[in-house]
């Protein structure tokens, strides 16, 4: 559907450049929004290697492992049906951690990973488990205390303060995540 309303709106404007004689302009916005495209994107290489290369440092230095020891009560009750010595638990706690970071790009190898994870102890394969539902919920809803990406984004668009929106992002990202473990946990109690 999304599509198709994309769709919709280039051929409108198409249309309406044709009609009203400046076709040119869409040929010369489109070439400038890909070049810009491709600008923004090589520049966040830079952002997204340095926070991925601190994620893979902290794995390595065993940090992650200290982090999974500390979060590791919290994680299990939101995860109860999984063995303490799962290994989803680890793909868990990274993906929430580079989300944490505001790296979504860097979360995803790790999600999916999780994912998989699950799946092997999921004991009806065509269903998903609670535990799947849960992490998605979490992966969804996640709350980010560094946007990294956003403020990226921000230092290429010559923002005045790109690091501004920290706190609204820290607030906005909070209630939406205890909003979905609330509703996670209300949904799968009110089903037992």
């Amino acid at each position: 559907m999304v599509n198709l309303i994309w769709l919709l709106m280039l051929a409108i404007g198409i249309i309406v450049a044709a009609l009203t004689g400046h076709i040119e302009n869409v040929t010369v916005s489109a070439m400038k929004a890909a070049e810009l495209g491709v600008e923004v994107a090589i520049e966040l290489i830079g952002v997204m290697s340095l926070w991925l290369g601190l994620l893979r440092l902290a794995e390595e230095a065993g940090f992650i492992r200290g982090i999974a020891r500390v979060l590791g009560p919290a994680v299990r009750r939101l995860f109860p049906t999984l063995k303490p010595d799962s290994p989803a638990l680890g793909a868990i706690i990274m993906n929430l951690s580079a989300n944490i970071l505001g790296l979504g790009n860097a979360a995803t190898p790790f999600g999916l990973k999780a994912m998989q994870e699950l799946q092997k102890e999921n004991p009806t394969p065509d269903v998903a488990s609670p535990a799947m539902i849960t992490f998605l919920a979490l992966n969804t809803s996640c709350i980010t205390i560094i946007p990294a990406t956003i403020i990226g984004v921000r230092l290429k668009a010559d923002s005045a303060n790109p690091t501004e929106i920290i706190g609204t992002t820290i607030v906005a990202t909070g209630c939406a995540m205890t909003v979905a473990i609330f509703a996670d946990y209300f949904i799968r109690r009110r089903k037992r």
